[in-house]
């Protein structure tokens, strides 16, 4: 046997195995769980109470915090680690119960005597799988009548608008895919899935490849759900969640979700000034809404939808398509469907972009200048340009005021498209996918085996608030550069 002599008197090991219970510490301490837990007691009733409520629920949230992607996986982690079923609150040691003795009394003679049952088996230290089914089917049901996952990101979210002044500020929202364990196939004697929940998910992306110049498409399909963020795009910590099958479109799910986040957390909206989409989220009811009712200011890319000038013969596609800006009026300044805006000479058909002076927040307007005035360039089409625009200007140069809500809102925003600014909390948006990788990879969403809309929002929303949670831990333990951490060790120190 190749026995190992001595063991170090100090083993780093240990180290790190207290480092990782940390971190289920501090899920444990930073969650606001106390209203849920005295729900399950209540469920529990007068029960046996082999494995108390408390650590099961602790034992839960230990799965989530390690990243197991079953409940046996669990399990069975508890079954060799003691120190992590004295964490979670668990005896590490199987309890011997007593046997009672019972009164007996004959039938034949009347006679009573005192009756000594064996003694029973002794109780597991670990809770069986059907005892974390069980309490997990509890849990559930919280969450699908009382909204309780849900309410506790909720609260998390307010605390963490208490300790960080500027959370909020930049909002951002994405969906992703998350496939059911059921492989979408009916059966041939019921006629449905194994998870009737769940549909069919079609997702299309396309563009033009940047090296090659030619077009390309992915489409993408999956059976299960949809999974729609809304996020801080500055701290990359999650806001809000909402779970759909995935066939359900993501424009009315995120004006669904605006309003109700908002409605929930009056101070967030207060507090907002931007939130970024991608393409995909395109819509003028959904920019109307951020900046018509709460003053924020959409980020979100604009889709090329006109196809019109595409079939005429003069086409050319190097060139963006434009379109006149008051179509009634025989006038020099035209717009691109990205909303930038271009005058016309009237003399040389020079076309150049107009010189943009900001947003006038007391006329809900859009301010443009003549290019000619506001750079010192000759325009020899000036005359016919003031006259077509029925101004006369001066030596300031003409100026064009769009106001949003006389023009095609999915077009004209408060900040530009393709603006500095603009671009500045665009790219912010890449957050959201970093988070959304997280909750694939880390939380175990990329393989599982959970089936069901109840059980599936239940699991989300456990990893949702455990990420919060952390994340609020860190940040009052003095550790806001670890806030984004999921697995990296908590220092000793710390």
């Amino acid at each position: 046997m190749a026995a190992i002599a001595q063991k170090h008197l100090f083993s780093w090991d240990a180290i790190e195995a207290r480092s990782d219970l940390d971190r289920l510490r501090l899920a444990i301490d930073h969650l606001p769980d106390e209203r849920l837990v005295q729900y399950l007691e209540v469920m529990r009733g007068h029960g046996r109470d082999d494995y108390p409520v408390r650590a099961m629920w602790h034992a839960l949230l230990a799965g989530i915090v390690f990243q197991h992607e079953s409940p046996e996986s669990l399990l069975r982690e508890l079954a060799r680690n003691p120190s992590l079923m004295g964490a979670c609150g668990f005896d590490p040691l199987p309890r011997q119960g007593k046997p009672k003795p019972r009164i007996v009394t004959d039938p034949a003679t009347g006679v009573a005597r005192i009756e000594v049952p064996p003694t029973p088996e002794p109780v597991r230290a670990v809770p069986s799988s059907w005892n974390l089914s069980r309490f997990l089917a509890n849990v559930i049901e919280l969450e699908e009548t009382l909204g309780m996952i849900s309410e506790i990101t909720v609260v998390l979210r307010e605390r963490l608008m208490a300790v960080l002044p500027d959370f909020g500020e930049h909002l951002g929202f994405d969906g992703t895919d998350i496939a059911s364990h059921s492989t979408g196939q009916k059966g041939r004697a019921s006629g449905e899935t194994s998870d009737p929940d769940a549909d069919w998910g079609y997702h299309e992306t396309h563009g033009i490849d940047a090296r090659t110049g030619k077009a390309w498409k992915k489409i993408k399909r999956w059976f299960g759900y949809g999974l729609h963020l809304i996020a801080d795009t500055r701290y990359e910590i999650p806001v809000a969640f909402e779970l759909t099958p995935a066939s359900v479109s993501e424009q009315p799910t995120l004006r669904a979700m605006i309003r109700a986040t908002f409605a929930e957390t009056p101070e967030l909206a207060a507090r907002c000034k931007d939130f970024s989409a991608d393409r995909g989220l395109d819509s003028a009811e959904t920019k109307a809404l951020l900046w018509d009712d709460y003053d924020i200011r959409p980020l979100i890319d604009t889709r090329e939808l006109w196809r019109e000038e595409k079939n005429l013969p003069d086409y050319d596609p190097a060139k963006p398509i434009t379109r006149p800006l008051d179509p009634e009026r025989a006038d020099t300044i035209v717009h691109t469907e990205k909303g930038t805006l271009h005058c016309v000479c009237p003399v040389t058909g020079e076309q150049r972009d107009l010189a943009f002076q900001g947003f006038e927040a007391d006329r809900n307007s859009l301010k443009y200048r003549c290019p000619a005035a506001a750079f010192g360039l000759e325009c020899q089409g000036q005359a016919q340009c003031h006259q077509a625009g029925e101004v006369n200007p001066g030596d300031y140069g003409r100026i064009v005021r769009i106001k949003l809500d006389a023009h095609d809102r999915r077009i004209f925003v408060p900040t530009p498209h393709g603006s500095p600014s603009w671009q500045r909390g665009y790219n912010r948006r890449s957050a959201l996918e970093r988070i959304n990788n997280r909750i694939d990879r880390h939380f175990g969403f990329e393989q599982h085996f959970i089936r069901g809309i109840a059980k599936m929002t239940t699991r989300v929303g456990l990893a949702i608030a455990v990420m919060m949670a952390m994340a609020l831990g860190h940040i009052r333990a003095g550790r806001p550069e670890q806030m984004r951490s999921l697995v990296k060790p908590i220092p000793a120190t710390g």
